[in-house]
Order: structure tokens, then sequence, then C-alpha cells
């Protein structure tokens, strides 16, 4: 698919790209701003608060995003004992990431909704693509991250929730084993037909749907 892309229809990877990076670099500076103003400077000081992909992308992720439809950036780091509520912060930076994308679905949803009804986009053109694809990315980044394996997002929200004594065991085990479930679950999606990472898929296509007010799956479709 790449290679076709990059023969066929070369603008549509530049702007296929482009989607990503925005997407990555939103979800990644979103962590890093929520932690600086809880009081926590360590993402500030590494240079990550700052709107440059660059600082922020991890190109395995990139290439994963482009070729599975899920991925990742470098993992923002925070220092817990600088922020005022460790867990109530900790659980607001976790969640900064994903409600990012949320944001940024939603908004340009929106105007690809109004430039659909009101006649303004009349075929598929780079405009279209770029709207759709930049919904498409960004919901499937928020909800692939908000799935409670380390060390995605939602693990990290898992953490922050569960901290009660008795849950230190479930914790461990989280960190622990997390990076390989998630390692089998990427090679499952490589190697074989069986799509595993359909509770990701399914709901970002819904909320796609919802939202543009068509059918994303087949306005993809229009577009590869």
């Amino acid at each position: 698919m790449m290679i076709s892309l990059i023969a066929q229809q070369p603008m549509l990877l530049v702007v296929w790209v482009t989607a990503i990076l925005i997407s990555l670099t939103a979800h990644e500076f979103s962590h890093a701003w929520m932690a600086n103003i809880k009081g926590d400077k360590t993402a500030e000081l590494a240079g990550r608060l700052t709107l440059n992909p660059f600082a922020h992308i991890d190109w395995m992720g990139v290439v994963f995003l482009l070729t599975l439809g899920f991925g990742w950036a470098k993992p923002v780091p925070f220092n817990p004992y600088n922020l005022q509520d460790p867990r109530r912060d900790s659980l607001l930076i976790a969640l900064a990431g994903p409600a990012s994308n949320l944001v940024i679905a939603t908004i340009a949803a929106l105007i690809l909704r109004v430039m659909i009804t009101g006649g303004f986009i009349t075929g598929v053109d780079m405009l279209f693509a770029f709207l759709l694809l930049l919904v498409i990315i960004n919901l499937f980044l928020m909800f692939f991250n908000l799935v409670p394996i380390y060390p995605l997002d939602g693990s990290k929200v898992l953490d922050a929730l569960l901290v009660k004594p008795e849950h230190q065991k479930i914790k461990m085990q989280i960190m622990m084993y997390g990076p390989r479930v998630l390692l089998i679950l990427v090679l499952l999606s490589i190697f074989t037909t069986f799509n595993i990472f359909f509770f990701v898929s399914a709901p970002s296509y819904a909320v796609c749907s919802a939202l543009v007010g068509y059918n994303c799956s087949g306005l993809l479709g229009m577009i590869f």
C-alpha cells in the first residue's frame, strides 16, 4: 500500500503523514503542557513542551500508524513528586493526550461536515482527504492510548485509580506483562488476517460517522 501510494498518489502520502505528525505532536504536547501547569517542569526541561513534531516523534510508531492504523510517539517524562496532587494530576496528565485527540477529531469532523453539506466539497480532493484522515487518525490514537496496557495512557489512568494496597499486585502485573501483551497483539495484527484491534477501529469509525454525518469507512474507501 505504501509503495503504491508513493508511486501513484505522492500528494496523498504527504497529506497522510502530515495528519499523523499533527496528531502525535498534539497528543504528546498536551501531556507536557498539563504536567507543566500542574507544577512539574520535567517535560519542559527535556524539550518536550513544544509543537515541534521532531521533539516527539518515534518513527517506528509513525510507520505502524501508517501501516496498521495505530501507533505512538516518544513518551513524555514527568515526575509525580513535583505535582501538587500526585494522584489527581497524574490522572489529568494521562488523559490530556487522548483529550487533545478528541478535540482535534471533533473540530476537523465538524469542518468536514459543514463543507460536505454546504457543497464546498463536491468530490475527493486533498482537503477532503486531510480532514477525514485527521478525524480518523485522532480517534484511533485516542482509543488505542486508552487501552489499559503499559505503557499506554490507559495504564496510567488505571494506575491513578488503583490506590489501595491490595491493588499493588495488579499494577505490578500490568507494568510487567503489558509490553509483552501489546507486542503479541501487534504481531497478530501483522501476521494474521484477524483484526485484533477491532476494539479500537470499531468505536473510531462509529464516532467518526456520528461526527461527520456520513459513513467514515465508506468515505475512506473513496480516498484509497
